[in-house]
């Protein structure tokens, strides 16, 4: 399912698409630099999608590249496009641009070991999950982050046309309590009630898998419909987050999630699974 038309997800297509063009060309980022007279840290930046490209950039490069009208109406569009206010990146947001490439992916492939994934999660669950790791946000932050969540949730996971989800959960985290045992319960119970969406796939990892193939706490692997977007790996830091897009490091999370997804129980064994841990929570 081709996501909405995001304007994080548009500078990179543009980005992609700029560097093939340069590639094609045989030329360095410092020989563009020069004939387009500005410095290759600002072609960097395009072809990386971390900035904004005008119009009259799109002229000078449609004429450096010898372009037609088709591809410059293209290109055009895009720089268009990715200057766009995303309402879905409103609000007090840590990552925005995985946000923007979240709102445009095909599927995502989320894995953790700390908690319920982010798109997975209640209401009370997720509060009970910022207030104790940032105890110092106000009531009214944390409500503002809750409710993109859930509306991130309704939009993506939950609408007519929505992406395919699959989440490879820790067993560990069924058990450690956030807020209460009643918020566990009704956490565990709605993990239950959306596997059986057909879009959603939820895996446990039990703790008789073994050791599992990654060094990272929590990554989400992105893909999209767009054939100029490359796949995308979400890492998330203590204190800063990454997003990798090179081939071959996507290439290793994406064989450690497949890795994980072999040794996991299957879907229909995690939500017996899940729904035994939840009864447990009712005493």
């Amino acid at each position: 399912m081709p996501g909405p038309r995001s304007p994080t997800a548009r500078r990179r297509e543009l980005g992609v698409l700029l560097r093939e063009l340069r590639t094609e060309h045989g030329w360095t980022v410092e020989q563009v630099a020069r004939r387009l007279m500005c410095s290759p840290s600002k072609v960097s930046r395009m072809e990386t999608g971390h900035r904004g490209v005008s119009a009259r950039d799109i002229r000078d490069l449609a004429t450096l590249y010898q372009l037609d009208a088709g591809r410059r109406q293209q290109l055009t569009e895009l720089a268009a496009e990715g200057k766009q206010q995303a309402s879905f990146q409103k609000g007090d947001l840590r990552a925005p641009d995985y946000l923007g490439l979240e709102a445009a992916a095909e599927t995502i492939s989320d894995f953790g070991l700390g908690l319920v994934p982010g798109l997975l999660q209640t209401a009370d669950y997720g509060r009970a999950v910022l207030r104790m790791i940032r105890p110092s946000l106000p009531d009214e932050v944390i409500d503002d982050r809750v409710a993109s969540r859930l509306e991130r949730q309704r939009r993506l996971l939950l609408s007519d046309d929505p992406v395919r989800f699959e989440a490879m959960i820790d067993e560990a985290v069924l058990h450690r309590v956030a807020g209460s045992r009643g918020v566990m319960r009704a956490q565990l119970t709605w993990l239950v009630e959306v596997s059986h969406h057909p879009n959603v796939m939820i895996r446990l990892l039990r703790y008789d898998a073994g050791v599992l193939p990654s060094n990272t706490n929590k990554f989400i692997i992105l893909t999209f419909a767009e054939t100029h977007l490359p796949d995308v790996v979400f890492i998330e830091g203590l204190l800063t987050d990454q997003i990798l897009d090179n081939a071959n490091e996507v290439a290793v999370y994406e064989e450690a999630f497949d890795t994980m997804r072999d040794i996991s129980a299957s879907p229909a064994q995690t939500r017996e699974l899940i729904s035994e841990i939840a009864e447990s929570f009712s005493d």
